[in-house]
């Protein structure tokens, strides 16, 4: 219920659905919102999915691959929906400008937040893609979850986008709990991901 709410305080629903434009701004928004939020519990389960599938079962796992579905689908359909947003306003269909259009000296801060997104979201097929193939070929049976980490880059960076750019990142109370959320997952990395990467990292110089 926290991402309609959320939504809704920012837009009433009598002007969410007043217009083309504004249906699809709705819509986009409240894409963006769950695919953050889903990813949180995402990246959590896939931390620690070992201990969880001992205590919990297998269905976890199961689990964790359906969400993962579930969030690339919303993270595509958010760009889609703003290039539908774009049209309806007046600017034409142009995936170029929300897929692409990467900036490294953009020359508006806006556009460095579009970049941030769209990082993000290559990133994400890259781990989505990794996942999916992880039994292809024996290179990727064994690298598949070094490129799986990426997850935690994509949600520091997509957070840092939906904050800096995401009307509703800034609403109460999902601003504090995103806040809490980007913690937490900054936490992991920190204590948890870091730690193994070094370990590795001396294991490979000592080998």
């Amino acid at each position: 219920m926290l991402i309609p709410i959320t939504a809704l305080r920012v837009t009433p629903l009598h002007l969410a659905l007043k217009y083309p434009s504004t249906i699809t701004n709705f819509l986009q928004r409240i894409f963006g919102l769950a695919a953050f939020t889903l990813m949180f519990t995402q990246i959590l389960l896939g931390a620690f999915m070992e201990k969880l599938t001992e205590k919990l079962g297998a269905w976890v796992f199961s689990f964790h691959i359906f969400e993962g579905i579930l969030i690339y689908t919303l993270a595509l359909l958010h760009p889609l929906i703003f290039m539908a947003y774009n049209h309806f306003i007046g600017q034409g269909w142009n995936p170029y400008a929300v897929f692409i259009n990467v900036c490294l000296l953009c020359q508006t801060a806006t556009g460095y937040y579009y970049t941030l997104g769209m990082i993000s979201f290559w990133l994400l097929t890259v781990t989505v893609f990794a996942g999916f193939f992880r039994a292809s070929s024996p290179w990727m049976r064994l690298n598949w979850r070094k490129l799986h980490v990426f997850n935690y880059v994509v949600f520091l960076i997509a957070g840092l986008h939906g904050f800096l750019i995401g009307t509703d990142f800034k609403v109460q109370p999902f601003f504090t709990i995103g806040l809490i959320m980007y913690a937490v997952i900054l936490g992991v990395v920190i204590f948890k991901e870091i730690p193994i990467l070094f370990r590795n990292f001396l294991v490979w110089v000592r080998s």
